[in-house]
């Protein structure tokens, strides 16, 4: 076996929890209507949360879920972490900075199947003949 199993430590082996990095607000000023990613990211900290989303993001998560609803199919969401779109597909997940890159995205996984090439078939002429029930 190359990889042994460890021996389990002794009692009174300590070794502290690392701590976890300090989450501060971020610093600098945050533009009232600015749309770049890092002044909605400083107005964002602020917000509430609403059914766990911020209300920095709104129309984001609402052409997520539009998007959602109209493929449903697929997963799709917006990541407020990452500030992109996001769709779960059977491929893997696509990430895309807007709602637009994303449909273009997705779009080769909502094409419907081709239709089988049928040969149509003979027509029947009509003799006026009727055929005896067996």
């Amino acid at each position: 076996m190359q990889n042994p199993i460890p021996r389990p430590r002794r009692s009174d082996d300590f070794r502290p929890l690392p701590s976890l990095p300090r989450r501060y607000p971020l610093e600098g000023p945050a533009c009232r209507v600015c749309e770049h990613p890092s002044c909605r990211q400083r107005r964002a900290q602020n917000l509430p949360r609403l059914g766990g989303h911020r209300s920095e993001y709104a129309r984001e998560h609402l052409q997520a879920a539009q998007l959602q609803a109209h493929y449903r199919h697929l997963i799709v969401y917006y990541g407020e972490a990452t500030q992109s779109f996001w769709a779960a597909t059977p491929t893997g997940m696509i990430e895309a900075p807007d709602i637009d890159t994303l449909l273009l995205e997705v779009w080769t996984y909502t094409a419907p199947p081709a239709l089988p090439v049928t040969r149509p078939r003979p027509r029947v002429r009509n003799t006026g003949r009727v055929l005896a029930a067996a």
